[in-house]
Parts: structure tokens; sequence; C-alpha cells
């Protein structure tokens, strides 16, 4: 398979965890952009927030994910990444965009801590208010969604897998 496939969604919803084994199982180079993120700055994604505020951060993020350019990777995103047109535009011009959905529920239970996962959010907001802004930007963006919530990786990596095939 020559276009990557693109794992977006909110924080926890399995996007690094998913994209390692669907790289295993498809043979696929494999990038995660926060990773990508914290090596070109130094930083951790909180620290970014933190020292340069979200603002900035959302910047660093668009223009890291704009210069992306490689074929046959899985990448798994920051769920931030779908707040810029650029970024996802890039993103979908050589890929297939796959929504993990998971309900805000799943979400608090799997993160301890919205700071210092470095999830990106604005003082005050809960993990609601960043769930409602993003779902029609994960809605709109999808090529492929599926319920990562109450699945098991493996089960959503051969989801995923056989949406992939149907595509051929």
């Amino acid at each position: 398979m020559k276009k990557n496939i693109v794992l977006t969604g909110m924080p926890a919803a399995g996007k690094s965890t998913v994209g390692v084994i669907l790289a295993k199982y498809t043979n696929m180079d494999f990038l995660d952009t926060d990773i990508l993120i914290q090596q070109k700055t130094g930083k951790r994604l909180f620290e970014i927030m933190e020292s340069s505020g979200v603002d900035e951060f959302c910047q660093i993020e668009e223009n890291t994910v704009s210069e992306i350019d490689t074929q046959s990777c899985v990448i798994a995103t920051g769920g931030s990444v779908v707040y810029s047109v650029k970024a996802m535009e890039n993103l979908k011009k050589n890929g297939i965009i796959v929504w993990l959905k998971i309900s805000p529920e799943q979400v608090e239970k799997r993160l301890k801590n919205l700071n210092q996962r470095g999830v990106v959010h604005k003082k005050g907001e809960t993990v609601l208010d960043i769930y409602s802004q993003r779902l029609p930007l994960y809605e709109k963006w999808a090529d492929i969604s599926i319920d990562s919530g109450e699945n098991r990786p493996e089960d959503v990596v051969n989801f995923i897998i056989k949406e992939l095939a149907l595509r051929d």
C-alpha cells in the first residue's frame, strides 16, 4: 500500500497503540506526530503548552504535520490536529483518515490528567467541552471510523485492515 493510514481521534482513543500494531501487521513504517513535535522542539507536549501557550502549540503542530511527506506509513496524530485545515489537507492528500471513536466517559476513564498528557485545551475546559468541539471535525475528515473504546487494539487493527481491503 502506497497510501498512508492516518489515525485521528480523541486523546486516549488508542491511536499510538493501534498504530504500532497496524504498522507491524501491514509491514508499513510508523510515525507518531506527538513524538515528532517533541523531537523537533526538545520539549514534552505539556511543556510547550505551559511555556508557549495552546495557540503556539497548535501552530507548531500545524507546521510539523504540514511538512510530513511520506508514503506507506501509519501515522498516529495528536488529537488536536483536526483544528488545522492545512495539516489535515496534507495528511489527506496521500492518506486514508481513520477516526478511532471513543466516548467522553471512556476518555475520562483512560486519562488521568489532561495537563500531564499534553492535551490541547484552554483553562477550565472539560473533556466533554473538548469532545464537543472536535467531534464535527473528526466526522468531517474521516474516511473510515471505528469504535475503539470498547474494542481491543487487535480488533481495531483487524477492522481497519478489512475496511482497507474493501477499498482496493
